[in-house]
């Protein structure tokens, strides 16, 4: 089964680009389908109140549980003091899978890597480039499972993507998505140097193609169990909830 571990969905209320607008799923669940794709990791668009996000989102999931999964979203700073009840309200009452945070809004907080631990979800975590707090991350929350998405940096810093390769390697709790990773030799030298238990498909819809991103994984020709891993295997490993 094909996992794409991160497409966005929903209303935003910010007008000034499509991440913060809408994300709407009509073309991306049609393309996703026809590539194959049985299931999808949805995550709000940015939002000036993200526990309405996260109930939007939800409803949205409920309409397709068996072919849609929901991580919520927060924001470190202006929700701060209330992480862990507005998390547990959208995880454990909406069934939503995971945490979604973005340094665009706030850089990340012990708060909500606490929430994280005490939740018993992964934490899908955008750096936007700076891979150097991985470190910190990794060693004090040993037991919390990060994903970094876009190999570190989605605005293809490549120094940004080798270093996080690094971390990759060196930090057991420290995964990747592949989401908009332009420089093809980086994704291979991620699963040869980390291994394919470290790296999950992802596609970023609804604005990048899912049925392209899916073939830069098809052609990293992996062993059949190694691209099942990527394809689905670790995402349903990390995200228990998913399961459900």
């Amino acid at each position: 089964m094909i996992i794409d571990c991160h497409c966005h969905a929903g209303l935003g209320d910010g007008f000034t680009g499509p991440w913060d607008t809408e994300a709407p799923l009509g073309a991306y669940l049609r393309r996703a389908a026809h590539a194959g794709i049985a299931r999808t990791v949805l995550l709000p668009a940015f939002h000036s109140d993200y526990a309405l996000a996260n109930r939007a989102l939800a409803r949205i999931v409920a309409r397709a549980p068996q072919r849609l999964i929901g991580f919520a979203m927060v924001h470190a700073q202006r929700d701060r003091g209330r992480v862990l009840s507005m998390l547990r309200a959208a995880i454990e009452r909406d069934g939503l899978a995971g945490i979604k945070l973005h340094r665009h809004d706030a850089p990340i907080t012990r708060e909500v890597c606490d929430t994280a631990r005490a939740l018993g979800v992964p934490l899908l975590y955008d750096v936007t480039g700076e891979v150097s707090v991985v470190e910190l991350l990794a060693e004090q929350y040993p037991d919390v499972n990060f994903i970094i998405p876009h190999l570190g940096s989605f605005a293809d810093d490549w120094r940004a993507q080798l270093a996080l390769i690094d971390h990759l390697q060196r930090h057991p709790n420290v995964h990747a998505d592949t989401s908009g990773v332009r420089r093809f030799d980086l994704l291979v030298q991620a699963v040869q140097r980390a291994g394919a238990h470290k790296i999950l498909f992802g596609s970023d819809g609804p604005w990048l193609h899912p049925a392209l991103e899916l073939e830069k994984i098809r052609l990293l020709r992996l062993r059949p169990e190694d691209e099942a891993l990527v394809l689905g295997g670790n995402l349903l490993r990390l995200a228990p909830r998913a399961a459900l």
